[in-house]
């Protein structure tokens, strides 16, 4: 069973998520900011982290930078969600380490295509 760590602010965003995140089996790990994601990602090892960008503490982009930077963390699949839909916002994301990039409203269908490509590599799409 896969284990997501979902880091985001908004307390209604991150409850929604992780419940349909769960539903789909997923065991989800919840962050309310970038340095207590940065930790968790350090201690927990998450298959995949789910990142928001806009966050308190250390922003989503430095976080995802810290833990590309880290050893330990490097190989985890990061997925940014933001508002900001412009080509720029995608491109920053991807410069500070994200391997994917997705808006917000979160899109289910789209985002769990992401999400499963990089859990499951090379198995044919859902």
């Amino acid at each position: 069973m896969a284990k997501i760590l979902l880091v985001e602010d908004n307390e209604m965003n991150r409850d929604m998520l992780s419940r349909r995140l769960a539903k789909r089996g997923y065991i989800v790990l919840t962050a309310v900011d970038g340095g207590a994601g940065v930790a968790m990602a350090k201690t927990d090892s998450p298959d995949l982290i789910l990142m928001d960008m806009s966050l308190p503490v250390i922003d989503g982009w430095e976080a995802a930078r810290q833990l590309k930077a880290d050893l330990a963390t490097a190989r985890i699949p990061i997925i940014a969600l933001t508002a900001h839909a412009m080509a720029s916002d995608r491109e920053q994301a991807l410069a500070a380490g994200c391997d994917e990039f997705d808006t917000k409203p979160v899109d289910l269908p789209r985002l769990l295509g992401k999400i499963e490509a990089f859990l499951n590599p090379g198995a044919p799409p859902a």
